[in-house]
């Protein structure tokens, strides 16, 4: 399943600065790698292996990012209805077990747990979707079932 096309502008603005790293590291790569293959026998010289792969790893990276970032649709506005959670809400919700939880619902590139960021495509996200404050969702893992109770909702 090909992942959502929505991303938040901050989030647009990081992965451009990270392609634009990428291409300043892949310079200092080529030339360490030069060095290093005009040093003799690459087979054995591990300099150059060394680099050959992190060379491969941001080429990869790269390459990624070219072909997502122009399908990316970049969600600046809140909603209309702020009463609803829908891309970019903060939600704060409280669990089973009476645990307070803060998520943020952003675009695939853009999840971070730690900052509580989860996905739109997550089960639980898309659960929220459309819900109001004082509504109660259920979502379903592998472990069986788990509510939440929404108790505020926001936007920056």
């Amino acid at each position: 399943m090909k992942s959502s096309p929505y991303i938040t502008a901050k989030g647009m603005a990081k992965l451009s600065k990270e392609l634009e790293d990428l291409w300043i590291r892949r310079r200092e790569v080529v030339k360490a790698l030069s060095a290093a293959a005009a040093e003799g026998d690459r087979s054995e010289n591990a300099e150059y292996i060394y680099r050959k792969k992190e060379l491969r790893g941001l080429d990869r990276r790269i390459r990624y990012l070219q072909k997502r970032m122009p399908d990316l649709r970049v969600i600046e506005d809140a909603p209309d209805n702020k009463n609803k959670i829908f891309f970019a809400a903060i939600v704060s919700l409280e669990n089973e077990q009476g645990d307070k939880l803060k998520y943020r619902i952003v675009g695939p590139d853009e999840i971070d747990h730690q900052k509580g960021n989860i996905s739109l495509d997550s089960p639980l996200a898309q659960a929220l979707i459309g819900k109001e404050v004082d509504d109660e969702v259920t979502i379903h893992v592998q472990a069986g079932s788990k509510k939440y109770y929404i108790e505020e909702i926001h936007y920056l």
